[in-house]
């Protein structure tokens, strides 16, 4: 196996949207009403939605991105069996597909390079072909585990340093969450409100990210629909673009 300090993409993989992460409220069974008899509160509300993601399988996600001068745009379907992701950064893209048998990644030269660590040589080899990875390798499992369902419930902050905002959103007449994370080695300190739907499934609408050098806005909907994925059919091992891994 290469070590990660050579592996590009085991290296950049993370999704981007968990990076850059995603009508008024009703009484109806599994709401956030029907969980407390008392007015609603940071806690009711992810209480709600935790227990709302729990049922979803899937959902399509779209985040765009501006930081500085560069507008990023992430466009994903996660599902429970299939997903897919394109990220596409100025004039840099790349895509990556999840099936349960194998991975395929795919991109612009420069998105393949400069988004995702590959060299120029490897990028090269790949050329217009699609790097697959098979199940049971590391590559395979970095892609599916950061594009499954099961990190929906990824998308809430902790209850601890959450608010629940006084006013709703104009739009929806959702909830509105609100909560900032410090800044880091890494990161520069963010503020986050998210909008979250009322109703029979407390589910989040839209999330609002604000930083010191851009912002950007995810929206979450086509919950627990079927996804669809184009499979590439010009593909090339990860093994013969990346040697020597698992």
């Amino acid at each position: 196996m290469t070590p990660p300090s050579r592996n590009p993409i085991l290296r950049t993989a993370p999704l981007w949207l968990s990076s850059l992460l995603a009508a008024a409220l009703a009484t109806l069974p599994g709401g956030v009403a029907s969980a407390t008899s008392t007015r609603p509160t940071a806690s009711s509300v992810l209480a709600a939605t935790t227990r709302a993601l729990k049922h979803e399988s899937s959902v399509h996600v779209f985040v765009e991105t501006l930081s500085g001068k560069t507008r990023t745009s992430v466009v994903a379907d996660i599902g429970l069996v299939d997903s897919t992701e394109t990220v596409t950064s100025g004039k840099e893209s790349f895509t990556i597909t999840v099936t349960p048998s194998y991975a395929y990644l795919s991109g612009s030269p420069s998105g393949l390079t400069t988004l995702m660590g590959l060299t120029n040589a490897e990028q090269k080899k790949v050329g217009q072909r699609a790097i697959a990875m098979k199940k049971g390798t590391s590559p395979y499992s970095t892609f599916q585990q950061n594009l499954s369902s099961s990190k929906l419930l990824h998308l809430l902050p902790p209850v601890k340093g959450t608010t629940l905002l006084a006013a709703r959103d104009r739009k929806t007449r959702g909830f509105q969450l609100s909560w900032t994370t410090a800044a880091s080695a890494t990161q520069s300190r963010t503020t986050t409100v998210m909008v979250v739907s009322a109703g029979q499934a407390a589910l989040p609408i839209r999330e609002n990210v604000t930083t010191t050098v851009g912002r950007s806005t995810t929206t979450f909907t086509k919950w627990n629909e079927v996804v669809h994925v184009t499979v590439p059919t010009n593909t090339i091992p990860y093994a013969k673009v990346i040697p020597s891994s698992s």
